[in-house]
């Protein structure tokens, strides 16, 4: 399966909705069009469209948080279809996410501790104490302190709830992250701080990032590959500088355009 730790083959997800005058009849859309892509062993790949381009759907369908319709994913060289529910349990903890809305994404009633140490609690790593000791350290590499751990969400600025989302997706010491725009909801200095974190702890931790993003101005400074998607499909892939310099296809360019400051051709 080359040097790829995550694939996905010939991914196609079908919607059905609504439509008509009164919502009577159906259309059929085509989230993913026969979409494939490889995270390469400690690299970032990043997966960049407007709404709606089908970026966060391959996503969910990668973590198999979502069915597909057709297609395969496969990690490091196992094909997560062919497994039963135990199985496929035991392989997700290699398969971690940070979402988007750190707001959102945190259980307002659990303590941070809590919320950091669950997946250790659900895969049933360790005894209490071991649980412990690596929720704090975890907590601490993501700057956070150990009197944190008995606050809740809601005592925390965005960017701190982010590095809690971070700290709680890495503490199972994951091989694949999927970063679902991360950063989008928050302030472009705190983003910085973030891209920055994420990056420092690829380079320790060994880990490959899939990074769903629309904002290409981000990419260039996580991302080794880029895959660009519209409708559903992939329309352009290469190396982050081959993408930046040297875009072939116009919707490309104009992702490209829409970033300030940014001259164009």
């Amino acid at each position: 399966m080359s040097d790829a730790i995550l694939t996905g083959k010939n991914l196609t997800k079908i919607y059905t909705q609504r439509s008509g005058r009164f919502g009577f009849g159906t259309r059929q859309v085509k989230a993913l069009d026969d979409v494939s892509v490889d995270l390469k062993e400690g690299s970032t790949l990043a997966v960049v469209g407007e709404s709606g381009s089908g970026k966060s759907t391959l996503a969910r369908c990668l973590l198999q948080l979502q069915p597909f319709d057709g297609g395969e994913v496969w990690l490091q060289g196992t094909n997560l279809a062919t497994l039963d529910k135990d199985a496929l349990r035991g392989m997700r903890r290699h398969m971690q996410m940070v979402f988007q809305d750190p707001f959102a994404s945190l259980n307002p009633r659990m303590k941070v501790g809590e919320i950091v140490g669950e997946g250790l609690l659900i895969h049933g790593i360790g005894n209490a104490a071991e649980r412990e000791d690596r929720t704090m350290q975890m907590m601490q590499r993501v700057g956070l302190v150990a009197d944190d751990a008995k606050k809740y969400p809601h005592q925390f600025s965005g960017g701190q709830r982010q590095r809690i989302g971070i700290a709680r997706a890495l503490v199972l010491q994951p091989k694949v992250v999927v970063c679902d725009e991360p950063v989008s909801a928050l302030d472009v200095s705190i983003q910085a701080q973030i891209l920055m974190l994420l990056k420092e702890l690829q380079a320790e931790m060994g880990l490959s990032y899939l990074f769903i993003t629309h904002d290409l101005r981000v990419v260039r400074h996580i991302a080794n590959e880029v895959v660009v998607m519209q409708h559903g499909k992939v329309v352009e892939s290469g190396g982050v500088e081959q993408i930046y310099l040297a875009p072939l296809q116009d919707y490309t360019k104009q992702l490209l355009s829409a970033i300030p400051g940014r001259k164009t051709a």
